[in-house]
């Protein structure tokens, strides 16, 4: 499901990353990157599926739920889901520039915050990984034309 979401976000013209919050079977909340289309910095596909989830639950706490998404989080989405207490994390590939989860920073098991998250990479990582090498290669192309 996060894939097919990271797919929408690519046809719309933004960086291809989907989101999908889980508890048990039942889907909570999901995302994909909107930053080009509503023009705001925060619009990551981990937040629009945080605030459908919370918003569904009704409460910002998510303690028990997992958070799948196509790439690693940054900084900011991976403070949100410390925020939001996400019991786990599973994402596909790292994001070696800005992760927040592992690769770069590590804000999910940082002993200073009051939460730490169960941390699962490389799920689908070859599907993510091609999706976003497809996306900027196309993007190269058209800066080059």
């Amino acid at each position: 499901m996060a894939l097919d979401l990271a797919r929408i976000a690519g046809s719309r013209g933004d960086v291809p990353v989907g989101a999908v919050v889980v508890q048990g079977e039942l889907v909570l909340g999901s995302g994909f990157n909107e930053k080009e289309a509503a023009n705001d910095p925060t619009a990551h596909a981990e937040i629009g599926a945080l605030r459908q989830a919370a918003a569904k639950v009704g409460s910002w706490r998510l303690a028990g739920a997992t958070l799948y998404v196509t790439k690693e989080p940054c900084v900011m989405c991976a403070g949100a889901c410390v925020a939001a207490r996400i019991e786990r994390l599973v994402y596909a590939c790292d994001d070696p520039k800005g992760g927040g989860a592992g690769s770069v920073f590590d804000l999910t098991n940082s002993a200073r915050l009051n939460h730490r998250i169960i941390v699962e990479k490389g799920v689908l990582a070859d599907e993510s990984s091609e999706l976003l090498r497809a996306f900027f290669q196309g993007r190269r192309r058209r800066d080059d034309a």
